[in-house]
């Protein structure tokens, strides 16, 4: 019921209804039986004996045709007998198989005899313990289809092979005037992850990554919680478009999608993610001032928010550098430069640990400027963000790379595995992280872009953390353009 409930919740996510109530394949297990039998009776069925295996070896391959089964002669009767028995419940797991009577010399595997029907004592999520035997699913999915009156199957190219299977079953199991047509397309995979159940599911058992939900993974549960919304999804993949040919849409149009719809939306915050305290030293202990910075740049409706100031500050390391590159225009020794949406300040003195480390920066501001330009006109090139050490709130920043290092993963180097290249930086995790106060009132899912950093969301499983969804650069839409 896990994945079931999995699947419910995100369809409906994702902005999509059905018509109830929900059907499941397990809806029509005795019909699914009943078909079964209908096939014997026309002696285009058999139970089998042979083991998996050789019933495997002698399928044969492309260039061998198969080998009939000791037991494909069975008597109508004998296989009735044999197949009721089956679901009494008579014979153990494995012993037995139902098989469709078809060819075993058809140039296409799939057509050689395949297993429709197995022994499983399992419980069922739904039916409990009411069946021993299974139905396999190309033998379930076209009978189903055609119970609920589907009039076209939509599948992934790799069931081409199957669709005469497909429409053998119909054929000679249903009676139905109108069949499902079955339609293959290609299957939507994205760059630097895998889109395939199995490795997504190898990636958690083995903890690679942090469950189905983990924001790393291209599932729905996983980008809902990095932070991306329904509407960004369902607009990527219009974008990507259907096609019948194989092909890898670029990660960097999903990014694009999500950061044009959060540019305009998302409310602005700052955030210092590696903080170093400033101390102002002409700035009075006592005094305290709000500064005005607007939630949404050009975007009156979305209004204002009052930013504390106090002598004590916390600046991001990455703005600032003792020995500056070129064209460096943050803080520096004896540099000045703009606190957003405030004063003008020079640093004067740099206070380092026993390490060497930068610890804290000694400040004065220019106090005349206030968020307005100096009086002599003397321009500054640089503005930098801030928040007060005084209201500031403690959080635990994530910030995600590419889950793969290497772009198509579906085609790796010959003699590697897809395992190899999992990026041991996908996931970088700053505590200490230093919020402006406004950020304390967010609730789990709300999206905001940080000043100058990128777009993030408060994440929906652990307290005090917010994830990256996406950053600022949009390098997929400059290549589009050109």
């Amino acid at each position: 019921m896990e994945y079931v409930n999995s699947i419910l919740n995100d369809v409906k996510w994702l902005g999509f209804q059905w018509k109830e109530p929900v059907h499941y394949a397990s809806d029509y297990f005795p019909q699914l039986y009943e078909f079964a039998c209908k096939l014997i009776r026309k002696g285009l069925a058999y139970v089998d004996d042979q083991t998996s295996e050789e019933i495997r070896k002698n399928r044969g391959d492309l260039e061998h045709p198969g080998i009939d089964s000791p037991y494909r002669n069975r008597s109508v009767e004998e296989n009735m007998k044999l197949f009721e028995e089956m679901k009494a419940g008579k014979y153990p797991d494995g012993s037995k198989v139902l098989r469709a009577k078809i060819d075993m010399k058809s140039p296409n595997i799939v057509m050689r005899d395949p297993v429709i029907y197995r022994i499983l004592r399992a419980t069922h999520h739904r039916t409990g313990d009411t069946w021993c035997i299974y139905p396999l699913y190309d033998f379930a999915h076209p009978l189903s289809d055609a119970l609920e009156g589907i009039t076209h199957s939509i599948c992934t190219v790799e069931f081409e092979e199957r669709r005469p299977l497909y429409n053998w079953c119909l054929d000679n199991a249903f009676d139905g005037k109108e069949k499902p047509r079955q339609i293959e397309f290609a299957r939507l995979n994205v760059t630097h992850t895998v889109m395939s159940k199995r490795y997504l599911r190898e990636l958690v058992e083995t903890k690679k990554v942090d469950g189905w939900d983990d924001p790393r993974m291209p599932t729905i549960s996983g980008l809902r919680r990095r932070g991306y919304t329904p509407s960004a999804i369902n607009e990527f993949v219009k974008k990507a478009g259907v096609a019948k040919a194989y092909s890898i849409v670029d990660i960097g149009l999903l990014e694009h999608c999500i950061r044009d719809e959060l540019n305009t939306n998302a409310q602005r915050r700052v955030a210092v993610l590696r903080p170093i305290k400033v101390v102002i030293t002409n700035y009075p202990e006592d005094k305290e001032e709000y500064f005005e910075l607007p939630n949404i740049p050009k975007n009156d409706e979305a209004g204002v928010r009052k930013v504390p100031f106090t002598r004590e500050l916390y600046i991001d390391a990455d703005d600032f550098a003792e020995v500056p590159p070129p064209k460096f225009f943050r803080m520096k020794p004896d540099g000045e430069v703009r606190l957003m949406g405030a004063y003008i300040v020079k640093c004067n003195e740099v206070i380092k640990d026993s390490e060497g480390n930068v610890v804290e920066l000694h400040c004065t501001a220019d106090l005349e400027t206030g968020n307005g330009n100096p009086v002599d006109g003397r321009k500054i090139k640089g503005t930098i963000h801030w928040v007060s050490a005084k209201y500031a709130i403690d959080a635990t920043v994530r910030l995600y790379d590419y889950l793969f290092t290497l772009e198509n993963v579906n085609d790796v180097p010959e003699g590697t595995n897809y395992l190899d290249y999992l990026n041991p930086n996908s996931l970088t995790e700053l505590t200490g992280c230093k919020l402006e106060p406004a950020l304390a009132d967010a609730k789990v899912g709300d999206k905001f872009q940080f000043v100058r950093t990128g777009y993030f969301c408060k994440d929906s499983k652990d307290e005090g953390v917010f994830n990256q969804i996406v950053g600022l650069k949009d390098s997929w839409a400059k290549e589009a353009k050109k």
